[in-house]
Formats: structure tokens, C-alpha cells, sequence
């Protein structure tokens, strides 16, 4: 089936629902992102902590990939993953990095950019420990982003480390952790009629956050 380019360049829609205003948003970013992520869980809908995470190596060659966030603190935002994947390798090399969010029933995207580091093993463990029995034996299943020959090669390995380790005893990797995203950008996007978009960024300046309005 061929695509049609004039089909996917007309492709629109009115943006409507909602409004954002410098004048009365949260102080704090976390503190908004916050609310807007409690509003989006209200509504439920689906997968609202998923988010695009943008690496980028040493030479700058940029990827992609949906991670899920587990956790905000006033510190920042928490994801968790395998330590030897490629996105890892990305951050070891460089640990700028920027995550965006998008609820389209809401019109709503945030983007956060800034400086990620890895979380204590105590938090790793926590969290680790607070997964599904499945989903701890999977974590030492995966050498991530590795060539693998086939499935079959994957669900022998989760038979083997089934029998390996009884239920609730499932140590934590040392190639399995978390990190954290130390902002220093915040930008909330709320969809608005004839494109005019709301867009509001949090900017931090010598350790306070300065709140400005972008043009759509």
C-alpha cells in the first residue's frame, strides 16, 4: 500500500479544551508537573508515566526510545533500567538528556531537559524489590540492546532462573538500576485554538526557577 504525503500533510485538528497562564502555575516545576500528572492519572488514561527519553553519545548522534517514569522527587525524575543497555552507554558518555510526556486526551506535553546521574543502590533495591515476581527474573534474563538468536534463547533463560530463584527472592542485578533527571528545564505545552498553543518554560538561573512565555 503506498502512503499518500498530502493525505498525512492534512492531517489536523482544533485544539480546545484547556488554558495555561504564567500568572497562575505552580511556582516550583515539579510542584506543576505534579498536578498535571495527578490530572492525567484522574482521567485514567493509559500509560500516563511513559515518556520518550533523548540520549545522545559523545559524537552527539542522537536516540530515542519510551522509558516509564517511576517516581518524582524534589530532586527530580526517576526512571530505571538496565545499566549495560545503550541508552545507559549513551549516559556514561554524556549525561545531558532530555524526556517529554505527551497526554493527548488532555492536549497536554511536558519537557524536562537536564543532567542525569544514577540513583543509590538502596533506591534501586527498593524499587527492585517492589516489581512483579516476572518482571525481577526478566531483568536478568535481558542483556539489553545485545543480539539475541532467537526468542527461544530468551525463554530457556527465564525457565532456568525461574528454578534458579524461588518467588520473592530475587536478588537485585548489578547491571539493573535506576537513574535520576536533575532538571534545570521545564516546558508545559497546553494544546489552544487556531495553533496559538500555551507554552510555558521553567528556566533554572543560578539555582531559582525563572517562569517565561514562549511563542507557539
Amino acid at each position: 500500500m503506498k502512503l499518500e504525503n498530502d493525505k498525512i500533510a492534512n492531517l489536523r485538528r482544533e485544539w480546545s479544551s484547556r488554558k495555561l497562564d504564567e500568572s497562575n502555575v505552580n511556582s516550583n516545576p515539579i510542584g506543576q508537573f505534579s498536578e498535571w500528572m495527578q490530572e492525567a492519572i484522574d482521567a485514567d488514561l493509559l500509560d500516563v508515566n511513559a515518556m520518550t527519553l533523548a540520549t545522545a553519545d559523545k559524537n552527539g548522534v542522537p536516540s530515542a526510545r519510551i522509558v516509564l517514569l517511576k517516581s518524582i522527587d524534589k530532586k527530580g525524575l526517576v526512571f530505571f533500567t538496565n545499566y549495560e543497555s545503550n541508552k545507559a552507554k549513551d549516559l556514561a558518555e554524556n549525561p545531558n538528556a532530555s524526556v517529554m510526556f505527551f497526554w493527548k486526551e488532555l492536549e497536554r506535553q511536558v519537557r524536562v531537559k537536564g543532567i542525569v546521574e544514577k540513583v543509590s543502590k538502596k533506591e534501586s533495591e527498593e524499587y527492585f524489590k517492589s516489581r512483579p515476581y516476572e518482571s525481577q527474573i526478566s531483568a536478568w534474563v535481558s542483556n539489553q540492546s545485545s543480539e539475541v538468536k532467537n526468542r527461544k534463547v530468551l525463554e530457556e533463560k527465564f525457565a532456568e532462573l525461574i528454578k534458579k530463584y524461588p518467588a520473592k527472592k530475587v536478588p537485585l542485578p548489578d547491571f539493573w538500576g535506576g537513574y535520576r533527571i536533575i532538571p534545570d528545564h521545564f516546558e508545559f505545552w497546553q494544546g489552544r485554538p487556531n495553533r496559538l498553543h500555551d507554552r510555558i518554560a521553567y528556566i533554572k538561573e543560578k539555582g531559582k526557577w525563572k517562569i517565561v512565555r514562549l511563542s507557539p
